[in-house]
């Protein structure tokens, strides 16, 4: 099978505990925004759900995430797409 995202950061929580796949979860993501990653993949695998749901979960709170859905070819993994970095400008005010 074609392997659509080959090339894209991911992290993988096979293993993981809830609390650890959390912390991971948003380390990952934040550190992707920093580097202007903008899709991203996490591999929760299928298994009994609690990593599905947790990383949903943790995805559905993080403030850099624009949008998240599972691969339609791989109930597996998560693809997130993150919000684009804004850069604000200062405005000095002259007196």
């Amino acid at each position: 099978m074609l392997d659509l995202y080959h090339n894209l950061p991911h992290l993988d929580l096979h293993g993981y505990d809830r609390e650890y796949a959390r912390i991971a979860i948003n380390d990952f993501i934040n550190d992707n925004y920093k580097m202007k990653n903008y899709k991203v993949i996490i591999v929760h695998g299928i298994g009994s759900g609690i990593l599905k749901r947790t990383t949903q979960l943790t995805l559905k709170s993080n403030r850099y995430v624009e949008e998240y859905k599972i691969d339609n070819f791989n109930d597996g993994q998560t693809i997130i797409k993150i919000k684009k970095r804004l850069w604000h400008i200062s405005l000095f005010v002259l007196l």
